[in-house]
């Protein structure tokens, strides 16, 4: 989310700012839990809240600027990770098996969804008062304008720092600064509602301590390898003329990236478990990456034709409305979950960056308008592919019965 908010802000000039981004979308994550949390506890569908969801964020997308309609699809993708799949999954678990009535399978799950599509709701929202209740005279700038901007800011970075010693320690701070809030609600529910003592403080402490290192590092090696790698690809790729070859490695790098993904696997595990083998940990995870492999095809073919994003989205979402009357019930929470685990912590950065940089350099694309929305289409078609997986198996059932 730091990575793409920082380039958002660039690529729009500074209209759209870093951290109202970030925080517009962790209000919209924090609201989204609670939503799901109260859900399990009432004991609703989940597919009730999702299908008004996405009736929401279609009628939104028809006020919202086309600057930030991408972006707000894409928001929706990069808000999970390693970290807060497994986390939330087991929060969403842990409490459809701790209350009477609740099935894990159909009410555990459902958490990521909620977390994957309030943020395209709050974004939009957003966007709509930074481009139109705070507009002004100014108009969009060129890609030209943009890729000189970019070097400019990059340029004045690097005089920024006077040494790299010092460039280390302001990104320090920088991530200190990220962890603080995370932090501060973990140990108040610990120490003044729980009551209870931190165990293992020592051990914490320590891992703490590597989080902050590690999260430094992580968001250098975007900068310095993911972001450019991704960037250099569409450029060589768009500069050999041959669009399918786009489409092809936009399908391979989806279906790559997620299988290796250990946000999907941890997922898949644990509705094999909890189905009683119902779900085929493999066949789910095949599932997904085949979604995530067709819809970032699907979404290069976007930018290079140049038509408009929410045309796309909202089909996809028709399909995923009306495939969720026809999949089994124990299939579509765990569906609507597979387009959060898909966009992680190493696919969201390449991905991206692949987007913007076919926006960029393909004649007659704004990177802010075409270049976002890549995430978007690899969130959205896990969820066809899945339920279209549990069809699949219940047909296959009946023909063997």
């Amino acid at each position: 989310m730091i990575a793409i908010a920082e380039k958002a802000q660039v690529i729009s000039g500074g209209k759209i700012d870093a951290f109202w981004l970030r925080f517009t979308v962790a209000l919209s994550v924090g609201f989204a839990i609670l939503l799901g949390v109260l859900r399990i506890i009432l004991g609703h569908p989940i597919h009730y809240y999702i299908i008004v969801g996405y009736i929401i964020v279609v009628l939104i997308t028809f006020f919202t600027p086309p600057e930030i309609v991408g972006l707000a699809y894409d928001s929706g993708g990069v808000t999970t990770s390693t970290v807060t799949v497994p986390l939330v999954t087991a929060l969403g678990i842990g409490l459809a098996s701790s209350i009477r009535g609740r099935n894990p399978v159909i009410d555990g799950f459902g958490l990521i969804a909620f977390a994957s599509l309030t943020p395209m709701i709050f974004v939009q929202i957003y966007g709509i008062m930074v481009y139109t209740l705070l507009a002004d005279t100014s108009t969009t700038q060129t890609a030209i304008e943009i890729a000189n901007q970019t070097k400019e800011v990059i340029e004045k970075e690097v005089e920024t720092y006077s040494n790299w010693f010092m460039e280390i320690i302001y990104g320090l701070l920088g991530v200190i600064k990220d962890i603080l809030p995370i932090l501060f609600v973990v140990f108040f529910f610990q120490l003044v509602i729980i009551k209870k003592p931190v165990p293992h403080l020592h051990k914490i402490a320590l891992g703490i301590l590597f989080v902050i290192i590690g999260l430094y590092s992580f968001l250098v090696g975007l900068e310095m390898g993911l972001f450019p790698l991704g960037e250099s690809m569409a450029l060589q790729l768009t500069q050999m003329g041959n669009m399918w070859l786009i489409y092809i490695f936009g399908f391979l790098i989806g279906f790559a990236t997620t299988m290796a993904e250990p946000a999907l696997i941890a997922v898949a595990l644990k509705a094999k478990e909890i189905s009683a083998g119902k779900i085929n940990d493999f066949i789910l995870r095949v599932f997904v990456a085949l979604g995530v492999g067709i819809g970032i095809a699907l979404g290069c073919y976007r930018i290079v034709i140049g038509d408009s994003i929410h045309y796309y989205i909202i089909v996809g979402y028709i399909i995923v409305i009306i495939m969720t009357y026809f999949a089994p019930r124990y299939i579509i929470p765990i569906a609507y979950d597979s387009g959060g685990v898909t966009t992680s912590t190493v696919t969201v950065p390449l991905v991206a960056a692949l987007g913007l940089g076919l926006a960029s350099n393909i004649e007659g694309r704004n990177p802010l308008i075409d270049g976002f929305g890549l995430i978007a289409f690899a969130s959205l078609f896990p969820m066809i592919t899945v339920m279209g997986y549990g069809m699949l198996s219940e047909f296959i059932k009946k023909e063997e019965s």
